[in-house]
């Protein structure tokens, strides 16, 4: 295969490489396999195949493991911020990103050199549901919902490093989700704050993400005494979301940090 042109961003850690459409000739899953591989490749958390569009672009996301998915909060506003700047938009500018869930629109609220804020429209969240699940040994209580991906939100105290190893996989790989499902763990410390751990479907513990922090917004909400406006405080940094009658927006920044091409 020849030379792959590829742009790494993250968000809050949470990094992903951006991979024109037109570079990709089949053997998609290995080459994100390979390049997300942490110390043989780039490393990052997923793969986004993209075509650009004027203030816009298509998307479709793999995780780490070569795996589908339908949307990523933070993977979408890192291809948003590469929209940016390959299209010079500037403040207040609106972009368009589809996905495999759907069109979704970003607001670029500012710009900082290779930082870019944006507040994304996410939706509305689907099927939000109450379901005891046994795994790992152990039952817990949980708040089930599609954040245009599917995603299970255990409330309560954080769990020890031990506990979020073992539960957290298998959340994610239980029975109730035949296609698996994104994990958080969800402590409300206060009406407008909540904190979150991530296990992620196909990637493993990830220090932010965007759907997963909109799901644990709604669950709070819904399910955990929170106010529907928070800020959600993952490892990686803290992201606000709020719940609305029209859906759910998600307000945090994504950076760019690598323009190369992947030697396969």
């Amino acid at each position: 295969m020849p030379a792959v042109r590829v742009v790494k961003a993250h968000a809050y850690g949470n990094d992903f490489l951006c991979v024109p459409a037109s570079d990709v000739h089949g053997g998609l899953p290995a080459l994100t396999r390979a390049m997300c591989h942490r110390h043989h490749g780039i490393g990052a958390d997923g793969v986004m195949v993209y075509e650009f569009r004027d203030r816009g672009a298509t998307m479709r996301l793999l995780n780490a493991d070569g795996s589908v998915s339908e949307l990523s909060g933070n993977g979408m506003r890192c291809l948003a911020a590469l929209v940016a700047r390959t299209q010079d938009l500037q403040k207040g500018a609106t972009l368009t990103i589809d996905t495999d869930a759907g069109v979704k629109t970003l607001e670029l609220l500012a710009r900082d050199r290779e930082r870019y804020t944006f507040r994304a429209s996410m939706g509305q969240p689907v099927d939000l549901r109450e379901a005891s699940i046994t795994a790992a040994g152990e039952t817990v209580q949980a708040s089930i919902l599609r954040m245009g991906n599917p995603q299970c939100v255990v409330l309560g105290s954080l769990p020890t490093q031990s506990r979020f190893e073992r539960l957290g996989p298998a959340l994610s790989t239980h029975t109730m989700f035949p296609a698996g499902t994104n994990v958080e763990f969800a402590q409300v410390e206060a009406r407008d704050r909540v904190r979150i751990l991530i296990w992620e479907r196909g990637v493993g513990p990830t220090t932010s993400s965007g759907t997963g922090s909109s799901a644990s917004a709604v669950a709070a909400a819904a399910h955990g005494g929170a106010a529907r406006a928070v800020d959600v405080i993952a490892p990686g940094g803290t992201q606000r979301v709020e719940w609305h009658d029209d859906g759910v927006y998600l307000t945090g920044w994504a950076e760019i940090v690598l323009d190369g091409q992947w030697l396969w």
